[in-house]
């Protein structure tokens, strides 16, 4: 059904919508301090396993935001692949724009925009390279393919046409035909370690709903209501 969908937008005529009218109630829940988690990994628990059972489409997937020295800021979609109380894990090609400003700026931002729920969640904090040993773990649980992917693509850097990943690709799966492919040098894993995480639950009347914890390294976390 969804290909048949965006057949018919792109067959229709290139005219801007009238985004100024878009707008709607928002009516599915509200946040109460009184009703808070302690600890706000257990509240991101209960979200992402509403996320997961609602149709959302890839419901991992989180927008990461960072910047390198020059201050210019860069966003883009990737998935998580694990949290616990130490953050939350994605992994990518350690040559890539994002692995570059995040060792000029170890620092960045997650949103995930559960907006079916209409909630959103907001993670910052510094972030740290994943030890290998963690990361070979984890590239050999991939799907072969994806894998080959990993070695074939040099993220980030210019390529003259499609097929030229193509063959790469192919040229890759001839190489490691037997046995087990390895984990490139050049691929790893980071962990953004929450300082602040930020819960959105849309309201009625745009009066949305916005709790943030925020990390105290001698009280542990602390709860405050902040205005839509």
């Amino acid at each position: 059904m969804l290909p048949e969908v965006i057949a018919r937008m792109n067959a229709q005529p290139p005219t801007a919508p009238d985004v100024a009218a878009m707008r709607r109630q928002y009516h599915l829940g509200a946040l109460r301090e009184a009703d808070m988690p302690a600890d706000p990994i257990a509240l991101f628990t209960a979200w992402f396993r509403a996320a997961v059972s609602a149709p959302i489409i890839d419901p991992s997937a989180m927008s990461l935001a960072t910047a390198g020295t020059d201050g210019r800021p860069l966003v883009r979609s990737v998935l998580l692949k694990n949290y616990d109380d130490r953050g939350f894990v994605f992994y990518t090609n350690l040559e890539s724009r994002k692995a570059r400003q995040l060792k000029e700026n170890p620092h960045a931002a997650l949103l995930f925009p559960w907006l079916l729920l209409e909630r959103q969640v907001i993670v910052t904090g510094a972030v740290e390279r994943l030890a290998t040993v963690d990361a070979v773990k984890y590239f050999l649980s991939r799907p072969r393919d994806s894998q080959l992917s990993a070695w074939a693509s040099q993220q980030s850097a210019p390529i003259s046409s499609r097929q030229v990943l193509e063959l790469e690709w192919a040229a890759l799966k001839r190489k490691f035909a037997a046995g087990a492919v390895p984990m490139p040098d050049f691929w790893g894993g980071f962990r953004v370690v929450p300082a602040t995480i930020e819960f959105w639950q849309g309201g009625p009347d745009r009066l949305h709903d916005r709790i943030h914890y925020t990390r105290d390294s001698a009280q542990g976390w602390q709860i405050t209501r902040l205005a839509p």
